[in-house]
């Protein structure tokens, strides 16, 4: 008897392809912690970027002295003055001791401040600026309801009258003194003028009724004409007599 062949095993078929897995999905970053700094290594490596600078803002009003008077109109005639004349536009003319102690500091304070630190004499006005401020701004309104101009143009007038060009000085030969004749330098000049007419207002005001705005609006005026009788042209008229007899 034959032996029993096995039966030949069954065709193998094709078994269709997995489907595809999904992507897995990138793990969230961790959450920040309040209080804990990011590593060198995993902060980002860009540089911050620096913020444009912001344009100044100009004022929006009108610069004007005192809110009334316009500065950029004022015109200087004498040449010589005109460099130490600030008249750059200010509403208040309190600069708060700026140019104090700056050599020529004061060349770059304005007129106005100026003619106001010099009204600062005697007992009544040592240290008082406002009260100061309040006489010379009152003075500018009698000036400006006299003369129908700017008060500031009156002033500037006022000074290159007032301003003197020769003064004496005393050299020694041989143990004489000997006066000699010598020019003002510019910056010397208006010093003077301001100062006689400030002492010219003050001294007026001595046993008088007239309030001191008003004087110092004469004094003003009168130095603006060229009138002997401002004492601030009295004055220069003396000093440059004395230097011509000392020539």
């Amino acid at each position: 008897m034959e032996p029993e062949t096995p039966p030949p095993p069954p065709p193998e078929t094709e078994l269709p392809p997995p489907p595809p897995e999904p992507p897995a999905s990138e793990p969230a970053p961790p959450a920040e912690v309040p209080g804990e700094t990011v590593p060198a290594e995993e902060a980002p490596l860009e540089k911050p970027k620096r913020e444009p600078k912001k344009p100044k803002k100009r004022p929006s009003y009108e610069m004007k002295l005192f809110e009334k008077y316009e500065l950029n109109d004022v015109v200087v005639h004498d040449a010589g003055l005109a460099k130490y004349m600030n008249l750059s536009p200010i509403v208040i003319p309190h600069t708060g001791g700026r140019w104090a102690n700056k050599p020529f500091g004061k060349a770059k304070a304005n007129l106005v401040e100026r003619l106001i630190n010099n009204m600062m004499r005697t007992e009544n006005y040592t240290g008082k600026k406002s009260k100061s401020y309040r006489v010379v701004r009152s003075a500018f309104e009698i000036i400006e309801k006299r003369t129908q101009k700017n008060p500031v143009q009156v002033l500037v007038d006022a000074l290159e009258k007032a301003a003197p060009r020769e003064e004496v000085t005393r050299l020694r030969f041989g143990g004489i003194s000997v006066p000699r004749a010598v020019d003002v330098a510019p910056s010397r000049r208006l010093d003077l003028a301001l100062r006689s007419i400030c002492q010219g207002t003050v001294s007026a005001t001595f046993k008088n009724r007239k309030p001191v705005e008003e004087c110092l609006a004469d004094e003003i005026l009168l130095a603006a004409k060229g009138d002997m009788q401002s004492s601030a042209i009295a004055k220069k008229e003396e000093l440059e007599r004395v230097a011509s007899s000392a020539r």
